[in-house]
């Protein structure tokens, strides 16, 4: 909106005969030297004959209006000076020439004073800085803290929106301090005065009255109007919460939506909290302001109740709200019906209000607490034991290489291939996908975390990090049914032969119960360390935990990624539902990874620091005889062993697999304690 010129009309009832030419510049010279007094500075002597009683016998309020040309030739009417506010005002101490310095005695004619055009005019900044300049010199800043706000208020008013010359009137800015805080009556009183509640309420008027006359009119129709002039409620909104007092900045400029959406969350902290649990909220904490903000849905200066007709989150005018942006333009397709039921401030603790959220919320947390809590305390458990076995000397069992029916060991230095290149190539590509999905996904997660924006903004923005991410998931989505047509293909091939609990099967049986039991005895030192055939059974848990978690964060993160065809056949819910699904899952994907599966593979000590087998393919002879001895002896016994002996990895191929294995590890735990921060840093 173009700001107005002020016209000020005051009434004077004594005869002036000289024509004034005092410009508003001129006047707001006045706050400047009142504050000399006011903020602690040396007071100014009137000129002679011109003290301030004098001033206000012609200038004082209840006097006859006087006219004087304006900057523009036209006719225009001076301020009146209110003795009383000017008395209890912030500048009561000063006399009026301290500011008007251009004005002097002109006893010598009749006329009242002169005004002496050469006379450097000051300003409101400019003697609020030199204050602040003088104190610092003489130590005394501290002493003076609400001076040094004064000066911060000047330093963002410089650089606001009000600050720039009028388009109208390129000699003087937008707003000057003087129209928004009146020099003679200024006073702000204490926050914690029952007098700072009343002139709060003022403040939508002050801003409307002659500059932003729409504005008001819309505002005082508002919520936030019917609360401040019809209620009296102090606390509602004003126009300086949303658009700061000093630092006013141009609105339609990202730094000031973000600084508006934030604001909205000083008196809405619930909703601003299940806003910022969204799609839009996130990309909005991360510093971007394209998507929608509580002023998109909500209105800014018409905001009105949800259950008002002509609200715009009514849910009658949703569908008209959500095409807003969703208009089929800017890459946005046109928003299908479901997008009007999508809760943008739903949560998990409302079961009455969101049933499928509170529900969705329940069995993750049910399944990451059973998850962390069994194999945690699994990986504890090992870890001291092997420890305590350790410290005791004693050796792990192996099959006997001289034990009846096995020949000797002939295979020193060889190596058992147990991986071919196309399971490591899997592996790989498998482990680097999901590594790029956890850093990508991550900041939307922990949008509040320190690292959030920065990695955000290092992956090329939210657009750039969702084009990476969705390119990811394909190729992790590609890997995974990859896998499924080729154990289904084998599955064919062979099923005469297969046995579905046999001892290369990675389907669970009952003799991975008694591994496991017999595992537990021996954490609790009531038994030997049990041997293991050729999967282990949490190596066939690794196995099978992906088949739930691709299927959870695919099927959720398809919802999402397609959220029109979605949205075109399902409830708005189900995004809230799927969002719930596809974070949580890769929460408990992505620590159970970086926690259990390294320690099961890598970090328990007798594979410490690393195991490279799955970069190598093969491992030697003797550790497979340790790690699977009853496949070794079943092998042994049927001849079949020579079929898997191999030479050991070149040292290239033994130094190259150490430097990828350590690198994966690095950047897992890199990115596990970028969760671990953005964890705690949350809860």
């Amino acid at each position: 909106m173009r700001l107005k010129r002020f016209a000020f009309r005051v009434p004077f009832s004594v005869p002036f005969r000289v024509a004034c030419r005092l410009d508003l510049r001129a006047a707001t010279t006045a706050v400047l030297a009142l504050l000399l007094v006011g903020l602690g500075g040396p007071a100014v002597a009137a000129a002679p004959g011109l003290d301030n009683a004098k001033c206000l016998s012609c200038h004082g309020a209840g006097r006859a209006a006087i006219a004087v040309p304006g900057a523009d030739g036209e006719s225009r009417e001076l301020h009146a000076v209110p003795a009383d506010a000017f008395a209890s005002g912030a500048h009561a101490k000063m006399d009026c020439v301290a500011c008007h310095t251009e004005i002097s005695d002109n006893a010598e004619t009749d006329n009242a004073h002169r005004r002496d055009p050469a006379q450097k005019v000051k300003d409101c900044a400019s003697c609020h800085e030199e204050l602040w300049e003088r104190a610092k010199q003489q130590g005394a800043a501290k002493d003076k803290p609400r001076l040094g706000v004064v000066v911060d208020n000047i330093a963002a008013y410089k650089e606001s929106f009000h600050a720039r010359k009028n388009a109208d009137d390129p000699t003087r800015p937008n707003a000057s301090c003087d129209e928004c805080h009146s020099s003679h009556s200024f006073n702000v009183p204490p926050k914690d005065s029952p007098q700072y509640a009343e002139w709060r309420l003022g403040v939508p008027e002050t801003c409307g009255k002659s500059c932003h006359e729409e504005s008001l009119e819309t505002f005082t129709e508002s919520i936030h109007g019917e609360a401040i002039f019809q209620k009296k409620d102090a606390k509602a909104a004003v126009c300086s919460d949303c658009h700061s007092a000093h630092a006013v900045g141009n609105t339609s400029l990202a730094p000031f939506k973000l600084a508006v959406t934030a604001e909205c969350g000083n008196c809405h902290e619930e909703n601003f909290k299940s806003y910022k649990a969204t799609y839009h909220g996130q990309i909005n904490t991360l510093g971007y302001a394209y998507t929608a903000k509580c002023f998109d849905c909500h209105g800014s200066h018409d905001v009105l109740a949800v259950k008002n007709p002509d609200a715009k989150v009514h849910p009658d005018n949703r569908m008209k709200t959500c095409k807003e942006c969703h208009n089929g333009k800017k890459d946005l397709p046109e928003a299908p019906p479901g997008f009007a039921s999508y809760q943008p401030h739903g949560h998990t603790g409302d079961f009455e209000r969101y049933p499928q959220m509170w529900l969705a919320n329940q069995l993750m947390v049910q399944l990451l607490v059973g998850t962390f809590g069994f194999f945690w305390l699994h990986t504890l458990l090992w870890f001291w034991r092997e420890l305590r076995d350790r410290q005791q000397g004693k050796v792990r069992p192996h099959v006997r290489a001289d034990a009846p029916g096995l020949a000797g060991d002939s295979h020193a230095g060889k190596h058992f291939r147990r991986f071919s290149a196309t399971w490591r190539a899997a592996h790989l590509i498998f482990a680097l996908s999901l590594m790029i999905l956890t850093l990508t996904g991550l900041p939307l997660f922990y949008p509040d975390a320190p690292w959030a924006a920065p990695l955000m903004k290092g992956l090329g923005g939210p657009q750039v990090a969702g084009t990476i991410h969705r390119i990811n998931a394909v190729i992790f989505a590609a890997v995974f049914f990859w896998h499924l047509a080729y154990v289904a293909l084998r599955l064919a091939r062979d099923w005469k032969e297969f046995r579905i609990f046999g001892p290369t099967s990675l389907v669970p049986g009952l003799q991975d119960g008694k591994d496991f039991l017999a595992m537990l005895k021996w954490f609790f030192g009531k038994g030997e360390r049990p041997v293991f055939d050729r999967w282990t059974y949490w190596e066939k848990f690794d196995y099978w935990a992906p088949f739930w978690g691709v299927t959870i964060i695919g099927v959720s993160g398809l919802l999402m990624w397609a959220s029109t065809i979605t949205a075109t056949f399902l409830p708005g819910w189900v995004f809230n539902v799927a969002a719930i699904f596809h974070s949580e899952e890769a929460f408990l994907a992505v620590v159970f990874l970086f926690t259990v599966h390294f320690f099961n593979n890598h970090f328990r000590p007798d594979k410490f620091p690393l195991e490279v087998v799955m970069f190598t393919g093969s491992m030697s002879v003797e550790e497979y005889r340790r790690e699977h001895a009853l496949e070794y002896e079943r092998l042994m016994k049927s001849g079949e062993l020579e079929k898997y002996i191999v030479d050991a990895p070149s040292r290239p191929m033994a130094l190259g697999s150490k430097i990828l294995g350590f690198t994966l590890i690095a950047a897992g735990l890199t990115l596990l304690t970028l969760v671990a921060i953005g964890f705690f840093g949350s809860h």
